[in-house]
């Protein structure tokens, strides 16, 4: 049975002109330069740099006039505030992944494959075992391997190729391709990529041995097996370490230093600045993010003709529609700006103020343990607004340029109650892992015996899970001899 009923609900809703203040808020500051180029193209009402004509004055007037009631058939307001958007359309705007721009940089030049290519007509090839090389050539990944099979090949060179040949052929054009440079491209493994290297350079006892460790005990080599390797073959401990010198010369990754030179790096643009003046921290905004923007007294003008116009046709209250609401939008526009300056300096001078003992000395010790919800409570904003302005922004300091997200740490108890930055215990196990014997490295449990008797109390796998993420391998592999 169908019946009308009246229901009421409380709901919070986002307008598009918040949605567009937090997704500027997380702008780094380049990025944010290209957005202020952007609104300037978009909207004709919006001038940058100082207006030598009442720039000052400018603003107020037009909010003034904005008061004044200028009649036309169409409501301008409705284009401020659509609380009809469909949900779909404000969860995409609402910083979903997808809707990020995503700039692709292409760099010119030779790519590695065509470096390689172009090497094969040193050679003298028929047709097929060019076609073959080339196959290979274009086998070869990022890193300087060839990661496939060589009945696989042979099978994808008869589907994509159409050329119908033999393992024993792809075995041999292959040894064709391991001879370019750089040397120990087109091996299949490490093992076969070290080898092929240490047999391009000129014969001496200590590669001669390196050559036959490779080949007969590769995996203990790998696993630092020094005792087994000095009985296997008999030699000195000072011989060995002469053939582990050798090996450690050989590059691992014969593609990655030719990949590397044509990667576009990118430059670090610091959204603050922090020094120090007469022992006091001193915290400025990069004048970047505070652009001089205005409206347009062009447009203020034009607006300014509508209303004092006997005549009003359609045509001039559609013009005065378009102008309004680039007007309204410019003005939105100048207050995002201020009130993206006012917040992002409120949040990083509360995580100034925070670490202050780490910003006065350099100290990675001092740090203390910060997370995003202690900075959103002194700032009174949510921990999603800290957590824009963190995530991509950078500072820079007397100590270089950081990245402030890397401020944020867990806390730990030490035996004594105090409440310390787990970031100052991986500074303190980096330190210990440096300066221990390298014949005798520490294993985990004897590093969280170390950290106890230092007044830190955590167990063998939190040790290991901080040596993991400050890139450290276990005791067996940092083994030297």
């Amino acid at each position: 049975m169908l019946k009308q009923s009246l229901q009421y609900k409380l709901l919070q809703k986002l307008s598009p002109q918040q949605i567009q203040l937090m997704k500027m808020i997380q702008l780094p500051t380049q990025a944010f330069e290209q957005k202020i180029k952007q609104e300037i193209e978009e909207n004709p009402a919006l001038d940058s740099g100082k207006d030598e004509d009442e720039d000052s004055d400018l603003q107020n007037e037009y909010e003034d006039s904005g008061n004044e009631s200028i009649e036309t058939d169409v409501n301008i307001d409705e284009y401020l505030s659509d609380d009809e958007m469909p949900n779909y359309k404000m969860q995409s705007n609402n910083y979903s992944s997808d809707d990020d721009e995503k700039n692709i940089p292409y760099a010119s030049g030779t790519s590695f494959n065509q470096f390689l290519t172009t090497q094969l007509n040193t050679f003298r090839l028929n047709e097929l075992e060019y076609q073959i090389a080339a196959f290979l050539v274009g086998s070869i990944d990022e890193s300087g391997y060839i990661r496939r099979e060589i009945d696989d090949i042979v099978d994808d060179l008869a589907f994509s190729e159409n050329v119908f040949t033999e393992a024993a052929e792809v075995k041999r054009m292959l040894g064709y391709v391991q001879k370019l440079d750089p040397a120990g491209v087109g091996a299949q493994s490490l093992e076969e990529c070290l080898l092929i290297q240490l047999k391009r350079k000129s014969v001496t006892k200590e590669r001669t041995l390196a050559i036959s460790i490779l080949e007969k005990a590769f995996e203990h080599f790998v696993k630092k097996h020094y005792k087994k390797l000095i009985q296997k073959f008999d030699i000195t401990e000072d011989e060995l370490k002469g053939a582990i010198h050798e090996i450690e010369r050989l590059n691992p990754k014969p593609g990655g230093s030719f990949a590397n030179s044509n990667k576009i790096v990118e430059q670090i643009v610091p959204d603050f600045s922090i020094r120090i003046i007469e022992g006091q921290l001193d915290l400025t905004l990069n004048s970047r993010n505070a652009p001089e923007l205005h409206i347009s007294n062009e447009y203020n003008n034009m607006l300014k003709g509508y209303a004092a116009s006997k005549d009003k046709s359609k045509s001039q209250k559609d013009a005065v529609q378009f102008i309004k609401q680039k007007l309204d939008s410019a003005k939105w526009f100048i207050d995002a700006i201020k009130q993206r300056q006012q917040t992002l300096l409120l949040t990083m001078n509360a995580i100034m103020h925070m670490q202050e003992a780490y910003f006065l000395t350099g100290d990675e010790r001092k740090l203390k343990p910060m997370i995003l919800k202690d900075i959103a409570d002194k700032i009174h904003m949510d921990v999603s607004t800290v957590s824009r302005v963190a995530n991509s922004k950078y500072v820079d300091t007397p100590y270089g340029t950081k990245l402030i997200k890397n401020f944020f740490s867990e806390s730990m108890m030490t035996d004594q109650g105090e409440e310390v930055s787990t970031r100052e215990i991986k500074k303190i196990l980096d330190t210990v892992v440096k300066e221990e014997d390298k014949k005798k490295p520490l294993t985990d449990e004897k590093l969280a015996k170390i950290l106890k008797d230092k007044g830190y109390l955590i167990a063998r796998r939190t040790v290991a899970k901080y040596r993991e993420q400050l890139n450290i391998p276990v005791a067996r592999l940092r083994k030297e001899i």
